[in-house]
């Protein structure tokens, strides 16, 4: 489910403030929009503790990162539901579970690629300032890049 325009305050708080689960899976739903596919892909929705919105990182370069882009990512999330987002994020380090992939939304590659390396988190973190399109086939040519001009690497 991905939301494509903001929810009402009365709408959401209708269909999601009563029950927290339901609270979190309106913020999961609209974390995608917030962070992009491949940021959201990176990281785990994990609760939503009153007013803080406990997200799962892969590693400390992940959670810093995001620590510093914590401004933006709530203002979108508040673009997008409303009085209803999380006022706070708390990261924690762990295995990200990948979103399962529709068949409309997995990623092709060419025939004998090899799949692509993480991005660092700076590359991500810059691309939210593009608009979807272009952010998607600017990670596309930055992956290619650096798999070409470090090895593989990206540290």
């Amino acid at each position: 489910m991905a939301l494509e325009r903001p929810l009402t305050v009365g709408l959401a708080r209708r269909l999601f403030g009563a029950v927290p689960e339901r609270a979190l899976a309106l913020v999961r739903a609209a974390w995608p929009r917030a962070v992009g596919p491949d940021l959201a892909r990176r990281t785990d929705v994990v609760a939503l503790e009153g007013t803080t919105l406990r997200i799962r990182v892969p590693d400390a370069r992940w959670r810093k990162e995001l620590h510093r882009m914590q401004p933006a990512i709530l203002a979108r999330l508040r673009e997008t539901i409303g009085e209803m987002a999380p006022r706070r994020l708390g990261f924690m380090e762990g295995p990200v579970t990948p979103p399962a992939e529709t068949a409309s939304t997995a990623r092709r590659e060419p025939k004998g690629a090899e799949p692509e390396a993480p991005l660092p988190p700076a590359v991500v973190a810059g691309a939210l300032a593009l608009d979807e399109d272009l952010r998607a086939r600017f990670l596309e040519v930055a992956a290619r890049y650096l798999a070409r001009t470090k090895g593989g690497t990206h540290d």
